[in-house]
């Protein structure tokens, strides 16, 4: 029989461990109303997390025979002892959709901000995320109501790219019914993050996507995309940034900025960071010591290098990329647990070499007291879909500008920059 006693740890691993709370396959959200009970219990966001996450206290109590009452005074307040924990005084509340492992989470969090909300499907990434930030995603996004997410300032999100079905608007016209760019986007992840933008109105949001999506289905995609949040009532911003910048990686990604009319009446003064000229060399992201098993077999070079030879004769691009370690890499895709391909390191007197998985953070700018809980197939797709993360700082950086004239009580008339 487990006992606990009042004076038991608060820390957030022992807490783990007296629960056995686990991310598991499932399609209740239980645990992501607890850790998000745990980390907003002392702000008006609790009331959306703690009528599931008491029930479900009790239940593990009854579970593993706890004697105690199942009283959230035994665990408040937990004491972080996770890499990346909650800022103690927060100046602005944001929530984090499509959040992957954390790479817009951890930007935010750096400039001051609370996450108050987290969405990620896949049960891989849920772990890495709690082992960094001490907080397990709510599961698939289009399960979940707008109206069970809390206020927030700002919204971000890295939604997958997909085509808009025009069979619904044509059955629309037909009837005779007015409709919005907002009804064209049903069926996809994107209408998921607009529903939620129209219910909660955030003061600005940032969503994050491949360079791909400005030219997909030539163009309408992002036309529709754009239109969408205008007419939710957004002044809109949008650059393609390459992490070539921040990190040693060509990486290109469009961001898209919003700032809500209503509050900031379209005289904003965003900008996106420019671009500096630093050089960042390849070779500063490698390890010392790295393990011969990330070496590639004789036989998978040989057959990279013979697949390159083919396709080159046919005129094509080659198909492996040998990284010069005084410049940059190509970008590191979410495939490349495949073959390592499009990033290898050249090797004296052997075969060339994967990166690590530490490497492949690095190579995102993610610092390496970040944890990475799961195995090296599951690393490489995770840090292959994540985000260069100091990007996202620089750019969040001049949002945060933004939002603090609105929340900060004017002092004068004077903006603030």
């Amino acid at each position: 029989m487990t006992t606990l006693q009042p004076e038991m740890s608060k820390k957030y691993s022992d807490i783990k461990n007296k629960l056995k709370l686990e991310i598991t396959k499932t399609e209740n959200n239980d645990l992501a109303h607890l850790t998000h009970f745990f980390h907003n219990h002392k702000n008006g966001v609790s009331q959306h997390y703690k009528p599931i996450a008491t029930t479900y206290l009790i239940d593990l109590h009854n579970k593993l025979k706890i004697i105690e009452e199942p009283d959230f005074q035994y665990y408040l307040p937990i004491k972080w002892d996770i890499p990346f924990p909650p800022p103690t005084t927060p100046k602005f509340k944001f929530i984090d959709l499509f959040a992957g492992i954390g790479g817009i989470r951890l930007a935010f969090q750096n400039l001051g901000g609370k996450c108050v909300f987290t969405s990620e499907w896949d049960i891989y990434s849920k772990k890495t995320y709690d082992a960094n930030f001490g907080e397990v995603p709510f599961g698939d996004i289009t399960k979940i109501s707008e109206k069970e997410i809390p206020d927030h300032d700002i919204l971000l999100g890295g939604f997958p790219c997909q085509p808009f079905s025009i069979a619904g608007v044509s059955k629309k016209n037909a009837l005779g019914r007015a409709h919005g760019f907002l009804d064209e986007t049903q069926g996809t992840l994107f209408f998921d993050v607009a529903r939620i933008i129209k219910h909660k109105m955030p003061k600005a949001f940032m969503l994050e996507n491949v360079k791909n999506l400005v030219s997909h289905d030539k163009g309408k995609t992002f036309t529709i995309i754009i239109e969408t949040l205008k007419e939710l009532g957004y002044s809109i911003h949008f650059k393609i940034m390459d992490g070539q910048h921040f990190v040693p990686q060509h990486r290109e990604r469009i961001i898209i900025v919003g700032f809500n009319n209503n509050v900031f009446k379209g005289k904003e003064t965003f900008e996106f960071p420019t671009m500096g000229g630093t050089k960042y060399a390849f070779k500063n992201i490698l390890q010392d010591e790295v393990d011969p098993k990330y070496t590639l077999s004789d036989k998978l070079w040989n057959y990279l290098q013979e697949y390159a030879k083919k396709h080159k004769a046919k005129g094509n691009g080659f198909g492996f990329g040998l990284t010069n370690l005084d410049g940059i890499s190509r970008t590191m895709s979410a495939r490349y647990y495949k073959d390592g391909a499009e990033i290898l390191i050249p090797q004296d007197g052997l075969n060339p070499r994967r990166l690590t998985p530490r490497e492949c953070a690095r190579l995102q700018g993610f610092p390496d007291s970040f944890l990475i809980p799961v195995s090296d197939n599951q690393a490489y797709k995770q840090f292959g879909n994540s985000v260069v993360t100091p990007l996202i700082q620089a750019v969040g950086k001049n949002i945060i500008k933004e939002i603090l004239k609105i929340n900060e009580p004017k002092k004068s008339k004077v903006a603030v920059h």
